[in-house]
């Protein structure tokens, strides 16, 4: 078999949200993201690779030459398969441990990371705004290498959301309490904001704890840590201390 016309047609389109929603589904590449995916309750819609031996097993396949896949795929070097999945309905918020919740944050490779250290540090829950980053975005998909199967990420009104959780609610902010010093609770929010302006005023109010990371430099000239970096440094303290 090859890849038709409107098959390629639907896989490119997915290139952009507003079909990605339109069609409830996304793109993963590689074979071992899309291994991840196979492996979890994510359901396959198609399947495009190169060798069918991998996949013989399965029914919703297609095998495609390499000129093909270098087609559909967004990777600079494509990587043997190619799979469509369902996107699942989103899961009941959760109201107690660790929840990490995002504010605008737009960078694909950053939301990609924060989902693997949350799957790393055993949150299993991220928020986010609604303007943050389609979590998915192809680049996010394969960031998050396979970490988008076992944590559950919702799309709300992040200040609705805060004002309705009675977790205690913190924020990394460039000014706030050393985190190094501060009592980080076993179960609580951990706010991150958009990588050229942080947190909105408007979220910030609804905060009651501020964190911050110390700069050790001499100079201490350093701007700001990339959000994704100050993700994994507050997320080791909140489990170091729990």
């Amino acid at each position: 078999m090859s890849l038709s016309k409107n098959q390629l047609k639907t896989i490119t389109s997915l290139n952009q949200k507003k079909f990605r929603t339109a069609r409830h589904l996304f793109v993963a590449e590689g074979t071992k993201i899309v291994a991840e995916f196979l492996n979890s309750d994510f359901e396959l819609e198609h399947l495009f690779c190169v060798d069918n031996l991998i996949y013989k097993n399965l029914e919703e396949v297609t095998e495609i030459s390499e000129t093909e896949l270098k087609k559909i795929s967004t990777l600079v070097t494509p990587n043997n398969v190619l799979a469509l999945f369902k996107i699942p309905a989103e899961t009941p918020s959760i109201k107690s441990g660790l929840i990490v919740a995002l504010d605008e944050i737009n960078d694909p490779g950053n939301l990609g990371a924060i989902i693997r250290l949350c799957d790393w540090f055993g949150v299993d829950q991220l928020i986010c705004s609604t303007n943050t980053v389609d979590c998915y975005n192809q680049k996010v998909v394969q960031s998050s290498m396979g970490s988008l199967t076992r944590v559950s990420i919702i799309y709300t009104d992040l200040a609705a959301y805060l004002q309705n959780s009675n977790l205690p609610k913190f924020a990394a902010v460039m000014d706030g309490e050393n985190v190094y010093k501060s009592s980080l609770p076993e179960s609580a929010l951990l706010v991150l904001g958009n990588e050229a302006n942080g947190i909105r005023d408007s979220i910030l109010k609804l905060i009651t704890n501020t964190i911050s990371i110390p700069r050790f430099g001499v100079l201490k000239q350093t701007e700001s840590l990339n959000v994704a970096t100050a993700a994994a440094i507050l997320l080791s303290e909140f489990k170091r201390l729990t």
